[in-house]
């Protein structure tokens, strides 16, 4: 086959070195100077941009951390002391039957208030009326005995001094008539021991309360001072309200003791109602060594029967007015190593730390001590980021503080 005849310029190159494009190399390189020649100046500019201008740029400034602030405020305070206590009766009955008999009747209904004299309970009268008879009966005839002997002691006597008798059957009839007089004595007590159990066969409330569940129903026989009671009766007008405070607490309780103004606020625990208010009629004549409480009472009228016994109630004692303390929120205060202190912000927004003691706290607020002064802005809320000298921003501010709420 013969050879094809190409333009010089198609020929591939031989060993010789022969390029058969020398247009298109031409350009291939002209164009990769390009590309390189680009990369390199913006690399270059990269580097003086950051050795003549990012290294010479400024670190942003720390922020100021925020803070939310009250006004501290003078004010009376009145200290109160708080706790848990219980209601219980002023007097607990039980009522029992003093002679045996059976049921006729209840003269009331379970729950119903009652006065004391009121009749609860009728037995059958009737063998006590008859053992009434008996007595009366028995008396008599002793009586009649005794009125014989007598007259017959007389006489004697009489005799003796005539000489008719001698003294020994004078005095055997006078000591005969003595004692029918004594079996008589005996009649009478007898006769009242059996109007007495005719009595009983009336049972009666011996005081003022509020009746429970009756025990043993009318129709069954009642033994005499049974075990168990016939119903249980609590006096409930007026009742008290028990409760403990502790021993740290006693100069201030005996103080307003002695003053008469040592008075307990009774709230229902958990409940809506009113407060409610009492005089604190019984201090314990010692502490609890245990928990170191000291048991107190509270009498309440209770006209309006809002307390029942063994309700737990809420209850506080103001022990003692401080006339002029600085009050602050509960939160301003932080426990140190040397103590508490607040954080107070100055006019230049400058923390400064301020040593404090706590006169009291209700767990809201609380009244302090030290080196506070009215007026000044105390730190409620980020605490956690402060030191003294510090710069801050206020992000929220509280108004004044208020009387602490007990």
């Amino acid at each position: 086959m013969g050879k094809m005849n190409l333009p010089e310029n198609f020929r591939t190159a031989d060993s010789t070195g022969f390029n058969p494009f020398p247009g298109q190399q031409t350009r291939v390189s002209s164009r990769t100077r390009l590309i390189l020649g680009l990369a390199g100046a913006v690399l270059a500019i990269g580097l003086l941009w950051l050795v003549f201008g990012g290294g010479a740029s400024k670190p942003r400034p720390t922020p100021k951390p925020p803070v939310i602030v009250a006004e501290a405020h003078a004010q009376a305070v009145t200290a109160f002391e708080q706790t848990i206590g219980t209601v219980v009766a002023n007097a607990t009955v039980q009522v029992t039957s003093r002679v045996e008999g059976q049921m006729v009747s209840a003269a009331f209904k379970e729950g119903d208030f009652v006065r004391a004299g009121d009749l609860l309970f009728k037995l059958d009268p009737r063998p006590f009326q008859a053992a009434l008879a008996q007595a009366t009966a028995t008396r008599a005839k002793d009586q009649a005995q005794a009125s014989a002997a007598e007259q017959d002691a007389r006489r004697y006597a009489a005799l003796v001094a005539q000489g008719a008798v001698s003294r020994s059957q004078a005095d055997q009839f006078s000591a005969n008539a003595k004692a029918l007089f004594a079996t008589v004595a005996a009649d009478k007590a007898n006769e009242d021991a059996a109007r007495l159990n005719l009595t009983f066969t009336e049972i009666r409330s011996p005081v003022d309360g509020k009746t429970g569940a009756i025990a043993i129903q009318p129709g069954n026989i009642v033994p005499a001072n049974g075990s168990t009671a016939l119903v249980t009766i609590t006096q409930v007008q007026p009742i008290k309200v028990s409760f403990s405070l502790p021993q740290k607490d006693l100069p201030q309780i005996q103080a307003q003791m002695k003053s008469g103004a040592l008075t307990a606020t009774i709230k229902v625990h958990d409940g809506e109602g009113p407060e409610l208010h009492a005089p604190i009629t019984f201090v314990g004549n010692a502490v609890d060594d245990r928990s170191g409480t000291i048991e107190m009472r509270a009498t309440y009228p209770n006209t309006d029967t809002a307390l029942v016994p063994g309700q737990l109630v809420d209850v506080k004692v103001a022990l003692k007015l401080l006339p002029s303390a600085i009050v602050v929120p509960h939160d301003a205060v932080n426990i140190g190593p040397d103590g508490n202190f607040v954080y107070v912000v100055t006019n230049e927004n400058k923390v400064a730390m301020r040593a404090v003691h706590v006169l009291y706290d209700d767990g809201a607020e609380a009244a302090i001590s030290g080196a506070v002064k009215a007026g000044e802005r105390v730190v409620t809320e980020g605490q956690l980021r402060l030191e003294p000298d510090i710069e801050v921003s206020i992000a929220k501010a509280h108004g004044k503080v208020g009387q602490p709420k007990p």
